[in-house]
Parts: C-alpha cells; structure tokens; sequence
C-alpha cells in the first residue's frame, strides 16, 4: 500500500451493501463525488476505520456510504465550499448534495422561480 493512500470500502446508503473497496490519496468529504466502477456516486457520510498497533491508533480505513447521482454542471462557492446551483438565487439551499426546494434537478439557468438574494 502506497503511504499516502488509504483502503476507503464504498457502501450504498439505503440497502447497506457493499460496492467493493479502493484506494484513495484523499478522503472525500459528504458532497463530494467519486467514481467507482463507471459509475458516479454523492458521497452522504465518511466513517474511519482505526487499528490499535503498538499502544496507537492508526487510521485503517475510510468507509464511504453513498448514493448514486449525476455530478452537476452548475456550482458556487461559498466561504470556501462549493454549493450546488447558483447561490445567488433566494431559493438555493446552499448544500453540496442538494439545490433547492423549488427545483433540486435544475438547471438554475432557466428556472422560473429565480430571485436574488
């Protein structure tokens, strides 16, 4: 295993099966997205995984729980975070896995309940 990366298991959130395991040179955070076997995943959770070695824990692995997604084509950021959609509009919810009330699917765009903030 390479030093900086880690064994991160993938599970889907709702049926708590396992997609399998890779490794990782980072640890995504809930609202990135990864890819795993072709498909795209939001990921909702991140759990670490410690070992007791010589008196000391140490990070095993990272177990991702996820659903599947489309990566959106439109962000923003906002205090150091990308937020899905255009943040600007009145009705966005400033998340990275979800957009608005109004209309989550998007695109900001077009949308006919648009309103500054």
């Amino acid at each position: 295993m390479e030093p900086d990366s880690l064994p991160t298991e993938v599970i889907l959130t709702h049926s708590r099966q396992s997609l399998g395991s890779m490794k990782l040179d980072w640890a995504p955070q809930p609202g990135n997205y990864v890819d795993f076997e072709g498909k795209t995943y939001a990921v909702l959770e991140r759990r670490h995984r410690y070992q007791l070695r010589a008196g000391r824990y140490r990070l095993q692995k990272i177990a991702l729980y996820v659903q599947s997604a489309i990566r959106p084509s439109e962000k923003s950021l906002v205090a150091g975070r990308w937020v899905i959609g255009d943040a600007t509009c009145r009705y966005n919810a400033c998340s990275e896995i979800m957009r608005c009330a109004v209309n989550p699917d998007g695109p900001c765009e077009t949308c006919r309940y648009y309103e500054s903030a």
